[in-house]
């Protein structure tokens, strides 16, 4: 007597939920990722074989571009606003539509005394598009040194305040000091240099150059 042949069914996985992880998990990075804010200007940073990398909170950026201009710029929302309130006492004055925009602007180079003409723009757009001539250093004593005033504003807001230079290869080395010179004078003696990384010569192989980010 033959045997009774059963009817093999192919499996079937229900992909239901998996679908809906994935789309959970999509949704909370795309909710929580913090984008890269666009600087004020773009430098050529030199390079060295650190591998130290950039703080994403609680920094001071100073950056100097090739032409000399100097911007800062603050990470933190709540220090930002907190040394603009600061720089009333100059005589500042601002909209709730500039205070807005400077709140979340990170990286900016307009000198105390055209701050309140920057920030009085009539539209979000004319704030951007805004001369940024860059932050004033001077050295006299008694005069007041734009630069020194922001760094100091920070570190009244925490004292904990990260302090890092992002200089261009080709600035010169006098503006380079200048940049030093008023951090020295504002007591912050520790600092980074921010650089791109290169390969290590000591390295066995050869490492691919990364985008300006670490610490030198």
């Amino acid at each position: 007597m033959p045997k009774v042949k059963i009817k093999r069914k192919a499996p079937s996985v229900d992909m239901t939920a998996m679908v809906d992880v994935a789309f959970l998990l999509l949704t909370f990075f795309i909710l929580t990722t913090k984008f890269r804010p666009t600087e004020a200007v773009v430098v050529d940073t030199p390079t060295s074989v650190s591998h130290l990398k950039v703080p994403q909170i609680d920094f001071f950026m100073v950056t100097v571009a090739k032409d000399g201009r100097v911007f800062v710029g603050l990470a933190d929302k709540n220090a930002r606003i907190d040394a603009l309130d600061r720089m009333a006492s100059y005589g500042v004055k601002f909209t709730e539509a500039g205070r807005n925009y400077f709140a979340a602007t990170e990286h900016f180079g307009v000198p105390i005394a055209e701050m309140s003409s920057w920030l009085s723009q009539p539209t979000p757009d004319k704030m951007k598009n805004y001369p940024q001539r860059g932050i004033p250093i001077d050295k006299t004593r008694g005069k007041r040194n734009d630069l020194k005033e922001w760094v100091m504003a920070a570190r009244r807001y925490n004292i904990d305040t990260k302090f890092m230079i992002k200089g261009d290869l080709d600035v010169s080395y006098e503006k380079m000091s200048d940049v030093i010179w008023t951090l020295q004078d504002a007591n912050v003696n520790k600092f980074n240099l921010v650089t791109g990384l290169e390969a290590d010569p000591s390295a066995a192989a050869p490492a691919e150059a990364e985008e300006a980010g670490g610490e030198g």
